[in-house]
């Protein structure tokens, strides 16, 4: 019963046999093979037009070279708080950037609004001695396991039209987020206004593999020279191209992700039954936040199953009593039913 995180599972099947496919034979170098135009080609199709797309290891690499694309070192970027960006890479988005300044925000249920955006640019008076505002960065699924709607997403959209800055999307669970919205790839991003989507597919049965995706062609320019300076750019690019072709093939990337998000729900919906556990925010995605007592959670630690307690801030979650504690739970593709019935029985 693992529910740590979904990094902590393995690559599903078929990518690992697109995998030993690409093993065979020879093969052009730096993404001159035959398999990365396929993958290139499958980006267009999803995204419903032509798209500028290039793959990296890492999500930290992909946001970061993204927002390296959209924001001058002077520049600021609008994101949530506890963003990964702002919380979990490392000043990387500071320093692929050359020195932009992260404006964390306060949202609730780990998001952030338009208004909180505009309330904060309207602090910017001070002419060169403020950073420039640049872009705004949201996270699709958030990271409290929420999603943004299309109406939301399209506000953020319309204020950086308004105000001439770049919306960058995070998207490490971004086909979470799109069946628990149930819309198309294109809805979600450029039709709404998006720019750039980081767009992950290692927390869903990838082994190691994410993508940069430019929605607006003058982005992408000379974003060749930024992946090789930073180190991403694969000589044996091969082995990233067919994970991520075996992941877009045959609805893989939705049907893992419509999995795990069936198995959160599942196991929130169980948990919030107990009379003395309650949901810190709602499941809309893979990621369950529940609040109990303590004594309820000293129970469940001393089991074998595996969770992160969570720190919660007053302003993200329902209130976290002096008694209390919050724990996360994530589900993933090969997250099962029993795994989840089991942890719900523990506290049952």
């Amino acid at each position: 019963m693992d529910f740590a995180s979904d990094n902590v599972y393995g690559v599903d099947a078929a990518i690992m046999e697109a995998m030993a496919r690409a093993n065979t034979g020879t093969a052009a170098s730096y993404a001159g093979d035959e398999i990365t135009a396929r993958v290139e080609k499958q980006f267009n199709e999803v995204f419903e037009r032509e798209v500028k797309v290039f793959l990296l290891t890492t999500g930290t690499a992909a946001n970061c070279l993204a927002l390296s694309t959209m924001v001058p070192p002077y520049g600021a970027i609008f994101c949530h708080g506890f963003a990964h960006i702002s919380a979990d890479e490392c000043g990387a988005p500071e320093f692929f950037t050359g020195g932009a300044k992260l404006m964390g925000l306060d949202g609730v249920a780990g998001k952030i609004t338009p208004k909180m955006v505009k309330d904060s640019l309207a602090g910017f008076i001070r002419a060169e001695h403020d950073p420039k505002p640049a872009a705004i960065s949201i996270t699709q699924s958030s990271e409290l396991g929420t999603v943004y709607s299309l109406d939301e997403v399209q506000a953020f959209g319309e204020l950086a039209r308004a105000k001439n800055l770049r919306l960058h999307m995070d998207g490490a669970r971004f086909a979470n987020a799109l069946v628990s919205l149930d819309c198309s790839p294109a809805e979600m991003t450029w039709q709404a206004g998006v720019d750039a989507l980081s767009f992950g597919a290692t927390k869903n049965g990838a082994m190691m593999v994410e993508a940069v995706v430019f929605f607006d062609d003058k982005l992408a320019v000379d974003f060749e020279h930024r992946r090789m300076r930073a180190g991403q750019l694969l000589s044996k690019n091969r082995f990233l191209a067919a994970q991520m072709e075996a992941y877009l093939s045959n609805d893989l990337w939705l049907n893992n992700a419509r999995h795990a998000n069936e198995m959160a729900a599942r196991l929130a919906g169980g948990l919030s039954a107990a009379s003395d556990i309650r949901l810190g925010v709602d499941c809309q995605a893979n990621e369950v936040f529940a609040i109990m007592p303590r004594a309820t959670h000293d129970v469940l630690a001393k089991s074998d199953a595996v969770f992160h307690p969570w720190l919660a801030s007053g302003s993200d979650t329902d209130t976290v009593g002096n008694d209390e504690i919050m724990i996360r739970l994530v589900t993933s593709f090969q997250t099962t039913r029993d795994d989840v019935d089991a942890f719900v029985n523990l506290v049952g």
